[in-house]
């Protein structure tokens, strides 16, 4: 089959979200052809280039949302021009539609079909047919009726609040949002060519996907690892009020259109699954399927006798505020209080950032204030129980050996989605200490101790009591190994991922002949099991009519039948006298 891959500031560029992924995904399914969709976030991530790809990569096309759009000439856009009375007519009653579904309260739950999904593909297939939308979108004209939709009756409270400021500074963030509208990716020779086109997010990953199958007919899966509404919510914490509003209408609404029209939806855990029924995703819709993750690097560990020092705690990750490595090493005080031999390791890759460098100094002087240097005596060096170690260095070059130092893993965040760092302790088979965050409880099962976050007494009660008991750490991690190479490998992954595609192309046929694709007969263009009808069927799959089953064959009216059954009746009735 033909997948057409969407991505928005990843795959297949060397830096961004989703690589690795995306990755194994078109290299563990080598037998399907893949046609990359890409949207850039910078032009750094297009000088540092793209990774080497398999050869199932058929194509690849990419569009920076970061730049102006570009004309026709370059292949990725439609040219900027101005519209006419007409277009801008159908600009003004599209872009009205869409802007007053952002406005509208947020309690009011959106509908699929409802003026904002109509405004969207209205100017979709306006930037389609006559390109220029992106200029129309920072017109004076989009402003001013930005701002009547805010002041209208039903609009959003916060959203009423917006000045001229938070008007302009919105349409220029919803632009840049929708400049996928005006791609030249959406004929025949592009994902109208596709067997079926998947997002590896929602949001703005998913706008090539909806148009694809608006115009060409071509399905949709979306894989959302991270909820991308929750994201967006997050990023847009700096902006204002009225601002934040918008935003948030908008991306609501985009999250539910773009449920309402995908064949299936992947969620990552149940956590990601929750967001997306709350934004109206139809459950019989989702189906969970794990990340995949590769085992093979913690195999050493997670099958070698030694369990670790028995004495010491292990936290590995990034440092940043949502790890509550503050509650960690207050509980930690309580640890060495019951346990004196305990120590903790920190083993982080390095800090980037502002934030992650002020945060870790922080934590390092809260660190000396509550663990002052020991020594045992008057002439020894004094040594600290709680060490920050960086990923890569001596004492910890590979990740297998940072989960090797300790036998017992903490997580103590107070925000998390998927725990990848808790699925790699599982993989090494240690017992894990764990807050009750995003999908813990769904990861960990019942291989390991969960507690609740910002608690820094439950916390230390876990630790000590594995720290106490050698014989259920062991039992722990055993468990926890056997159930993450159970649910969380690529193998695992790959294998759910192929059974899908199968199922969506059953479903949804695409007859490449009316597509106008000339390379001849493919597998899945006709299958047998979209024409028959069941309620397994895919509901959009047309229905064809069915013929009552009739009460005798199709021969038994013949001459011949006729004489062979006078025949037999006669011979009957000779043996009855």
């Amino acid at each position: 089959m033909r997948i057409g891959l969407l991505t928005d500031g990843g795959y297949p560029y060397t830096t961004g979200e989703s690589r690795l992924w995306c990755d194994r995904l078109v290299r563990g399914l080598a037998r399907h052809e893949f046609d990359i969709f890409a949207l850039s976030r910078s032009r750094e991530q297009e000088e540092r280039g793209l990774l080497p790809l398999p050869p199932q990569v058929r194509r690849v096309r990419t569009a920076p949302l970061w730049a102006a759009p570009e004309g026709r000439g370059t292949g990725r856009g439609r040219a900027e021009r101005g519209y006419g009375r007409r277009e801008r007519r159908e600009f003004a009653a599209h872009f009205g539609q869409l802007v007053r579904g952002i406005c509208t309260d947020g309690q009011a739950d959106p509908e699929p079909g409802d003026g904002f999904a109509e405004g969207l593909y209205g100017l979709a297939a306006l930037a389609r047919e006559h390109g220029g939308l992106a200029a129309e979108l920072r017109s004076e004209t989009a402003v001013r009726m930005l701002e009547a939709a805010c002041r209208a009756p039903g609009a959003n409270r916060a959203v009423q609040a917006a000045r001229v400021p938070d008007h302009l500074a919105f349409a220029g963030l919803l632009e840049r949002t929708l400049r996928p509208l005006s791609l030249d990716w959406y004929g025949d020779d592009a994902l109208g060519s596709a067997d079926l086109s998947h997002a590896a997010s929602g949001g703005r990953a998913a706008l090539p996907g909806l148009l694809a199958k608006r115009f060409c007919g071509v399905p949709l899966l979306v894989t959302e690892y991270g909820v991308q509404l929750r994201a967006q919510y997050l990023a847009n914490a700096r902006l204002s009020v009225p601002v934040r509003a918008l935003q948030a209408g908008f991306q609501r609404r985009l999250a539910a259109e773009v449920y309402a029209r995908a064949e299936l939806v992947t969620p990552g855990n149940t956590h990601a699954r929750r967001w997306q029924e709350r934004c109206g995703a139809d459950r019989a819709k989702l189906r969970t399927v794990y990340p995949g993750m590769s085992a093979d690097r913690f195999h050493a560990v997670g099958e070698g006798a030694y369990g670790g020092d028995p004495h010491t705690l292990v936290w590995v990750g990034r440092i940043e505020p949502a790890k509550d490595l503050i509650a960690l090493l207050h509980a930690f005080a309580e640890v060495r209080r019951a346990e004196p031999q305990a120590r903790l390791r920190l083993i982080a890759a390095p800090a980037e950032g502002a934030e992650a460098l002020t945060y870790l100094a922080h934590c390092r002087a809260l660190a000396a204030q509550l663990f002052p240097d020991e020594a045992a005596d008057a002439h020894a060096v004094g040594d600290n129980p709680v060490s920050f170690e960086e990923l890569g260095g001596p004492e910890a070059p590979e990740l297998a050996d940072a989960y090797a130092a300790g036998s017992v893993v903490v997580l103590s965040s107070v925000v998390e989605g998927f725990p990848i760092s808790l699925v790699e302790a599982m993989f090494c088979g240690r017992a894990t200490v764990s807050t009750d965050t995003g999908a813990v409880v769904e990861v960990i099962g019942g291989t390991g101790l969960v507690v609740p976050p910002r608690n820094p007494r439950a916390l230390a009660d876990a630790c000590v009591a594995l720290l106490r008991d050698p014989e259920r750490r062991s039992r722990l991690g055993a468990a926890a190994r056997a159930r993450a190479l159970e649910l969380f490998t690529v193998e695992q992954n790959l294998a759910a991922f192929r059974g899908i595609y199968l199922e969506l192309m059953s479903h949804n046929p695409v007859h490449r002949e009316q597509a106008g694709d000339t390379v001849g007969p493919q597998p899945f263009a006709h299958p047998a099991e979209a024409h028959v009808p069941g309620r397994w069927a895919a509901p959009t799959a047309a229905r064809r009519p069915v013929n009552p089953v009739p009460a005798k064959p199709s021969w038994a009216g013949s001459p011949i039948a006729v004489l062979l059954k006078q025949r037999l009746d006669a011979e009957a009735e000779g043996a009855g006298a």
